[in-house]
């Protein structure tokens, strides 16, 4: 079984290449003693990537996948063992068997390769806590920081935040495996630092921070910007030229108007490292059911000139920007099941987040936008394919 085929959502036949992503498998290194080996280690991983293609995400809905389905996996794979891979050796193959880092690069060299991009400019970064690690009782589990292609769906890398640290202490590890020459990379308040201002630029890229109250100085700074000017009788001071860009978006049963102002900080006022636009972001939102109005302003910071980043694309990328959360976060909460699947081992997390982040790339890459139909296509699909061999 060297291909899988699938019609994404516009009928459009596509090839997904599973023999490629089995040899890939095949080149881990396996964290496995050679005592008590049973199925080679790209066995496993295949089996269980094509189990969650076809909605399974919990080591005891994995294992009854491959057994309810082994005599014909055995002819599509060429396996040849009397018997499926018990839950126990799932749960071990996801928690002890390969290197995490390993096989993140892996997936998105296939991804890169078989698909192509990952060429987006914006790079958006941000974390996320898999619930289903918090022990009873506690507070926390196992916290990733993740740098995400929203364009692209696409996760370049993810970084394991420690207990007792925070994701400033992850990000630059995190940004140091990126080529930022030419991108943007965005995140909230929390990465409005001095530090990773300077690490961004120095890596060839550019930032675009939110800022907010808590950096008081700083905030007080942006907003000066912005302040209508000082008139007297016989006297006033012109405004400072800007640049301002306006959108308009109807649904849900809202419409919102969101303009972004981008002003050049031509005077170097601003006491931030490599700082050349201030931007405001206002938005209104309308209730269209009950004329509720909300009005919304919040400020960022970048380091691109107008020439690359001018208001236009600022609007687009501070929207983009948050398609880390409904793009990646949201769907391996809920239609991955990462928040319901109980995990005890935290190596068997980050496997699993990366396995995840591997099945978002691949179906965005195909042209799905709703992934749960995407799962569901690839289970009739594969459910076909393997009828072959019976």
């Amino acid at each position: 079984m060297d291909h899988i085929i699938i019609y994404n959502e516009r009928s459009e036949e596509i090839m997904v290449h599973l023999g490629d992503l089995r040899q890939r498998f095949s080149k881990l290194t396996d964290r496995r003693g050679r005592r008590g080996r049973i199925y080679p280690l790209w066995y496993l991983l295949t089996v269980i990537f094509l189990a969650k293609l076809s909605g399974e995400h919990t080591p005891e809905g994995i294992a009854e996948w491959i057994r309810l389905r082994y005599r014909v996996l055995m002819g599509a794979l060429g396996a040849h063992w009397r018997l499926a891979p018990s839950v126990e050796t799932i749960r071990r193959t996801l928690a002890k068997s390969v290197f995490a880092d390993e096989l993140e690069e892996t997936c998105r060299q296939f991804l890169h390769e078989q698909y192509g991009g990952q060429q987006a400019e914006l790079v958006a970064i941000d974390g996320k806590t898999m619930r289903g690690t918090i022990p009873s009782g506690s507070t926390q589990g196992v916290h990733l920081l993740s740098a995400y292609l929203p364009e692209e769906g696409i996760t370049l890398a993810q970084e394991v935040v420690a207990n007792h640290e925070n994701e400033l202490v992850a990000a630059p590890k995190l940004l140091a495996r990126l080529d930022l020459r030419g991108r943007i990379v965005t995140g909230d308040a929390m990465f409005t630092q001095r530090n990773l201002s300077v690490q961004v630029t120095a890596q060839g890229g550019d930032y675009l921070w939110f800022v907010k109250e808590n950096q008081s100085t700083l905030y007080e700074d942006i907003q000066r910007f912005f302040q209508i000017p000082e008139t007297r009788p016989g006297w006033s001071r012109p405004p400072l030229p800007r640049s301002i860009a306006t959108q308009w978006n109807k649904a849900h049963g809202r419409l919102e108007q969101r303009t972004v102002t981008a002003i050049v900080d031509e005077t170097g006022y601003l006491d931030w490292p490599a700082a050349v636009q201030v931007v405001r972001i206002e938005r209104h939102t309308q209730i269209l059911r009950t004329g509720k109005s909300r009005q919304e302003t919040a400020y960022a910071i970048t380091s691109a000139p107008p020439e690359r980043a001018s208001s236009q694309d600022l609007l687009y990328f501070t929207r983009l920007h948050w398609g880390i959360e409904n793009g990646l976060h949201y769907r391996r909460d809920v239609t991955l099941q990462e928040d319901a699947t109980l995990i005890s081992h935290p190596h068997q997390a980050e496997v699993i987040a990366i396995l995840n982040n591997l099945i978002v790339g691949l179906t965005s890459k195909l042209g799905f936008s709703n992934l749960a139909s995407a799962l569901r296509r690839f289970d009739a699909a594969i459910g076909f394919q393997l009828g072959n061999y019976l």
